[in-house]
C-alpha cells in the first residue's frame, strides 16, 4: 500500500520534480523557481501531453484573483528560462496558439524507495504546516536556505509583522530532507521568563527533563543526529537565549539554528539576514492594473481580499489606491493582510481613508493567529513593552517627525528630561537594532519610523502627556534650522535643496501644530517667515501663499513690523509668480515697500520694487513697469552687492524687450551675461536661477535681431542647463520663454511639440498653473500647424478661453496672434479680424510693442485674403516694416518681407518683390536653415527666372 504522505518524484530530462515538497532538482542540485512558475510546472506536469486552457491554468495558480494574460506569460517565460527551454533542443512547455499550454516532455514517475518506518521522514510535530504560498519571498527563502548550508546559526531580523515566521517555517520545510526530518520549531512568544528558554527547547524536542539545568540533557540529545532548530520570536528572551545558542552551536557540530527576532543575538558565529518589507508599487500617475500587480505587496493585498471576500478583480480605478495603501503600510505583510480584511466592509477607497486613524491599529486578523499577530496594535505592544524606559521615551518623542529626520534633529528634539544627546543617540542605535527605526536611503544619514510604528508611538506620546512639549521642541528646532538656511544661499541649489528640501514634511507638520488650537501661533509665525526661501526655491507658490496668509491672520496689529514685512513680501511674491495677474498683489507689495522704507531694509526694498515691476509687467502696464525698474536700478546703485546691479540690468532688459526696444535690451542683457562669472551665490531677491534666466532672454532678443543660429544654439544649451539645475519654475521658463517659441518661429514643429509636451508634464508635476495653461494652448497651436488647421483650431480657441485672465500675460500674446492667423487659414476671416483687432488694441493700450510688427503683418494677410486687390493690406505691411526698422527686429522684417513679396507677385510687381526679399535676407545675420529664410530664398530664386 502506498503512503500518500511520501513525495513521489517526476523525472524528465535532467530534472526531478517533487510536487508535495515543491522542489525542483537538476542533476541532483536544487533549483530556485519562483512560486507561481513552480505552481504552473506542477499543474502541467500532472497532465502531461494535455493542452491546458489558459483560463484553467490561471484559475489553478491564482485561485480567486483575476489577472491578465501578461502575468501568465511572464511566469511561463521565467519557467522556460529555468528549464533552459530555448526551443532549439529540449522542449518541455509549448504554447498552443488560441488554446493554452502543454507539457510535452517524457515523464517517469519515481516512487519513493521503501524504507523502514524508523527511517521515514514525517514532518516534526512542532513544525507548523507549510503555507500554501509565501508571496514575494521566493528569493529570500532560497538565500536563507542556502545560507543554512554554509552557516550553522542564521538570524532573520526585521520589524513585527514583516513575515519572519512565515519565511522561517517555509525554509524549515525546504530543509526537511536534508536533516532527515529533524526540524523543530520553538516558539518563544508565549515565554514570559527568559530563564525558561532551555526548558522550552527541551519541550519542543519531546524531552522530559527533571534536572534543574536541562542544558546537559539537551547537548546529549542533540549529538545523536543532524538537527535544525527554528527559534521564533526571540527578542524578549535574548539575554538568556543568546549565550545558550552560542554554547549549543559550539558544542553540537551537527546542529543548525535558524532564529527570528526583531534584533540580532550579537552572538559568536551568528549570520544576520535582515528581512525587508515587500516591494510596493512606486508613486506614479499612470499605474495600470498590470503595473500594480507586478509588486508583491499588491499581490498579497489582492490575494487576501479574495480569500476573505470571494472572487475579486482589481479595477483600473482601484489600482492606484491599492498601490497607495501598500506604500503607506510600508510593505509590512501583517499590516497589508489586516487592511485587506477590511475591504469587504469598507471597500478599497474606504479602507484607504481609514489608514490615518489609530483605529487601523486595532483591525483584527485571523482568529487562529497568535495573539501578538491578531492586530497591528498587539504586534507593536509586544515590541514596545520590551523596551527599557529610555528607549520607549525616545521612540515616543521621535514620532513627532513626519518622514525622515537627521541624527542632529533627533538629538535636539528627543533628548532632555534626564536624557543626554549621547544617551539619545545610543537609544536610537538600539531601536534601529530592534527594527523599530529604519535608516533612510540617501546621501546623508537619516532615520525614519514606519508609518504604522509612528501612528502607534504618537498615541503613546499623547498618553504620556508629552505631545505638546515635544511638538513645540520640534517646531523650535525647524525654526532655527530654516533661519540658518536663509543665510546659506551660496551653496549650489542641488546641495541646498538636498539639505533643506528634505525637511519639507517636517516643516509642514510643525506649522500645522503651531497654528492648531493646542499650538503656539507666535512660533508658527516665526517659522513661516524663515521658511519662505524654501517654498520659493521649490516653486511651491500656492503653499507659500496659504502659509503666509495664515501667519498674517495670526499676527497682531502691533507685532514685529520686520516679520510683517517678511510675510507680506512672501505673500506678494507667491501671488505674483503663482497667479500672474493677481489684483491683490500690488497693494501687498506696496505695503512691503512702505515697511522696507520705514525700517531702511535694503534687501526688502529691492524685493518689493522687483515684485511691483513684475506685477505691473504682468498686468500690461509696461510704462509703469519701466519706471519701477528704473527705481530698482537707482536703489541697486547704492548696494555693495554687485549682484543687485546685475538684477537691475536684467529687469530693465526684460521690460525693454517687451516694449520693443531690442537694441537697448540687448546691451543690458549682454552686460549681465558678461558679469555672470563673478556671481558667487543665488540672489536673495530673485526666485529664478540668474545664470539660466539670463540666457533664455538673450536667446529671445538674439532671435528677433536676426541671429537665429546663435539663438537656437543658446536655447538648446539652456534646456540642458535648466534640466540639470532642478529648479521647477526656472525650467518652466526655459521651455516657455525661449525653447518653445523659438522652435515654433523657426518652423521646427517637431521640436516645438517635444518641448511643449515636456513643459506641460513639468508644469503639471510641480503644480505651476500658469505655465500649464500656456503649454496646453501652445501644444494646441502646434497641433493645428502640424496636422489640420480645421481640426486644431477649435482646440486652440478652447484652451485660450480656458486660460481666462491669464491670456493677458505677455507670454500669451503670440498665441492670440497665431489664433487670428489660423482663423484666416480656415477661411474664417471675420473671426480672424475680431481676434487681431483685440490684440492690436491691447498692444496700443499697454505699449506692448515687441510683437506689434507681427500682429500688423497677420492683419495684412487677413486683408489680402479678404480682398486681394485692396490697398489696406499694403498699409498694414508698410506700418509693420517701419516698426521692424525702429526696433531692430530683423526676423519680423523677414516675415513681413515675405508677405509683401507675395502681394507684389500677385500684382506682377516682381522686381519690387525681389528687392524687398533680398534686403530682408541680407539683414538677417544668420538662419539659413529656418523655415522663413528657406521660403524667402525659394521666392528669390523663383523671381530670378
Amino acid at each position: 500500500m502506498s503512503d500518500n504522505n511520501q513525495d513521489s518524484a517526476i523525472s524528465f530530462g535532467p530534472f526531478r520534480l517533487f510536487p508535495k515538497s515543491r522542489l525542483l532538482e537538476k542533476d541532483g542540485a536544487h533549483l530556485h523557481v519562483g512560486g507561481r512558475a513552480l505552481d504552473i510546472l506542477i499543474f502541467l506536469a500532472e497532465r502531461p501531453g494535455e493542452v491546458v486552457d489558459k483560463r484553467e491554468l490561471v484559475k489553478r495558480v491564482w485561485a480567486d484573483v483575476n489577472v491578465d494574460d501578461g502575468s501568465l506569460r511572464f511566469h511561463i517565460a521565467a519557467l522556460r528560462k529555468t528549464l533552459g527551454d530555448t526551443g532549439k533542443s529540449a522542449r518541455y512547455v509549448v504554447n498552443v496558439p488560441g488554446r493554452g499550454y502543454c507539457f510535452v516532455a517524457s515523464l517517469t514517475q519515481i516512487a519513493p524507495a521503501p524504507s523502514a518506518p524508523a527511517t521515514a521522514i514525517p514532518p516534526p510535530r512542532s513544525l507548523p504546516a507549510p503555507l500554501a504560498r509565501v508571496i514575494g519571498r521566493d528569493e529570500v527563502i532560497e538565500k536563507i536556505s542556502a545560507g543554512l548550508a554554509m552557516h550553522r546559526f542564521v538570524t532573520v531580523v526585521g520589524p513585527g509583522g514583516i513575515g519572519k515566521t512565515a519565511v522561517a517555517v517555509t525554509v524549515g520545510h525546504r530543509r526537511l530532507a536534508h536533516f532527515d526530518g529533524h526540524v523543530f520549531f520553538v516558539d518563544f512568544g508565549p515565554v514570559r521568563k527568559p530563564e525558561l528558554a532551555a526548558i522550552t527547547i527541551a519541550s519542543a524536542l519531546g524531552l522530559s527533563v527533571n534536572a534543574e539545568d536541562p542544558v546537559p540533557a539537551l547537548l546529549t540529545h542533540l549529538q545523536t543526529k543532524p538537527t535544525l532548530l527554528i527559534f521564533d520570536s526571540c527578542e524578549h528572551v535574548l539575554e538568556t537565549l543568546a549565550p545558550l545558542v552560542e554554547r549549543l552551536v559550539r558544542e553540537v557540530p551537527r546542529l543548525h539554528v535558524l532564529a527570528t527576532s526583531r534584533e540580532s543575538f550579537r552572538s559568536e558565529g551568528e549570520r544576520i539576514f535582515r528581512l525587508f518589507p515587500l516591494d510596493c508599487p512606486p508613486r506614479s500617475d499612470d499605474l495600470t492594473v498590470t503595473d500594480v500587480l507586478a509588486y508583491p505587496a499588491a499581490q498579497l493585498f489582492v490575494e487576501r481580499i479574495a480569500q476573505s471576500s470571494g472572487p475579486f478583480q482589481l479595477s483600473a480605478e482601484d489600482a492606484p489606491l491599492v498601490a497607495d495603501i501598500c506604500r503607506r503600510l510600508d510593505g509590512i505583510a501583517l499590516a497589508i493582510e489586516l487592511a485587506a480584511g477590511r475591504v469587504n466592509a469598507y471597500g478599497i477607497a474606504g479602507t484607504a481613508s481609514l489608514l490615518d486613524s489609530r483605529f487601523s491599529l486595532q483591525w483584527r486578523g485571523r482568529r487562529t493567529a497568535i495573539p501578538r499577530h491578531q492586530t497591528l496594535g498587539a504586534a507593536l505592544d509586544w515590541s514596545y513593552d520590551l523596551l527599557p524606559a529610555s528607549e520607549s521615551a525616545i521612540l515616543r518623542r521621535l514620532s513627532v517627525f513626519a518622514g525622515p529626520f537627521t541624527p542632529e534633529a533627533a538629538a535636539a528634539v528627543a533628548s532632555g528630561d534626564g536624557l543626554s544627546a549621547a544617551a539619545t543617540m545610543e537609544a536610537i542605535d538600539n531601536l534601529v537594532t530592534k527594527s523599530l527605526i529604519a535608516p533612510s536611503a540617501g546621501r546623508t544619514l537619516r532615520y525614519r519610523l514606519l508609518d504604522t510604528t509612528r501612528s502607534y508611538a504618537l498615541g503613546k506620546l499623547n498618553e504620556a502627556g508629552e505631545a505638546q512639549r515635544i511638538a513645540q521642541r520640534h517646531a523650535k528646532y525647524f525654526r532655527d534650522l530654516f533661519e540658518r538656511a536663509e543665510v546659506e544661499t551660496s551653496a549650489p541649489l542641488a546641495d541646498w535643496l538636498g539639505t533643506y528640501g528634505a525637511e519639507l514634511d517636517n516643516l509642514r507638520a510643525a506649522l500645522d501644530w503651531a497654528f492648531s488650537p493646542e499650538g503656539d501661533a507666535r512660533l508658527g509665525i516665526a517659522l513661516t517667515a524663515v521658511a519662505v526661501t524654501l517654498w520659493i526655491r521649490l516653486s511651491l507658490f500656492a503653499e507659500c501663499r496659504e502659509r503666509a496668509q495664515t501667519a498674517l491672520a495670526a499676527l497682531g496689529d502691533h507685532d514685529d513690523e520686520r516679520v510683517r514685512m517678511q510675510l507680506l513680501a512672501a505673500l506678494g511674491w507667491s501671488l505674483m509668480y503663482g497667479e500672474g495677474r493677481a489684483r491683490e498683489a500690488r497693494p501687498i507689495l506696496e505695503a512691503t515697500l512702505e515697511l522696507a522704507e520705514k525700517l531702511d531694509d535694503k534687501d526688502f526694498r529691492l524685493r518689493a520694487l522687483w515684485g511691483l515691476s513684475i506685477d505691473q509687467f504682468n498686468n500690461g502696464a509696461f510704462g509703469r513697469a519701466r519706471a519701477l525698474a528704473d527705481r530698482f536700478a537707482e536703489a541697486a546703485a547704492h548696494s555693495p552687492d554687485n549682484t543687485d546691479l546685475m538684477l537691475a540690468d536684467r529687469l530693465t532688459a526684460v521690460v525693454l524687450h517687451y516694449l520693443g526696444d531690442q537694441r537697448e535690451a540687448r546691451l543690458r542683457i549682454d552686460r549681465v551675461n558678461s558679469s555672470l562669472h563673478v556671481l558667487a551665490e543665488k540672489p536673495k531677491i530673485f526666485p529664478l536661477d540668474l545664470r539660466i534666466s539670463t540666457q533664455y532672454f538673450r536667446a529671445r532678443i538674439l532671435w528677433l535681431q536676426g541671429h537665429a543660429d546663435q539663438a537656437l544654439a543658446l536655447a538648446e544649451q539652456n534646456i540642458h542647463e535648466g534640466r540639470a539645475n532642478g529648479h521647477a519654475l526656472t525650467f518652466c521658463s526655459v521651455l516657455g520663454q525661449a525653447a518653445c517659441p523659438i522652435a515654433f518661429l523657426a518652423g521646427d514643429y517637431e521640436a516645438a511639440e517635444r518641448y511643449g509636451t515636456e513643459l506641460l508634464e513639468h508644469a503639471d508635476r510641480h503644480a505651476i498653473r500658469l505655465w500649464g495653461l500656456w503649454a496646453r494652448a501652445f501644444n494646441a497651436l502646434v497641433a493645428a500647424k502640424r496636422t489640420d488647421v480645421d481640426a486644431g483650431l477649435p482646440l486652440l480657441r478652447d484652451e485660450l478661453n480656458r486660460a481666462g485672465d491669464a491670456r493677458f500675460l505677455p507670454r500669451f500674446l503670440p498665441l492670440l496672434g497665431e489664433l487670428a492667423a489660423c482663423f484666416g487659414q480656415a477661411n474664417q476671416v471675420h473671426h480672424g479680424f475680431d481676434t487681431i483687432e483685440s490684440a492690436l488694441a491691447r498692444c496700443n493700450d499697454r505699449q506692448e510693442r515687441w510683437y506689434l510688427p507681427e500682429l500688423l503683418r497677420i492683419k495684412g494677410e487677413l486683408m489680402r485674403k479678404e480682398s486681394p486687390q485692396s490697398d489696406a493690406a499694403d498699409a498694414c505691411f508698410h506700418e509693420a516694416m517701419e516698426l521692424t526698422a525702429q526696433q531692430g527686429a530683423h526676423f519680423w522684417q523677414l516675415r513681413c518681407a515675405i508677405s509683401i513679396a507675395q502681394l507684389r507677385i500677385g500684382r506682377d510687381q516682381r522686381a519690387e518683390a525681389r528687392a524687398v526679399l533680398e534686403k530682408a535676407c541680407n539683414a538677417m545675420a544668420e538662419g539659413s536653415a529656418i523655415a522663413d529664410m528657406l521660403m524667402a530664398r525659394d521666392l528669390i530664386a523663383h523671381l530670378r527666372v
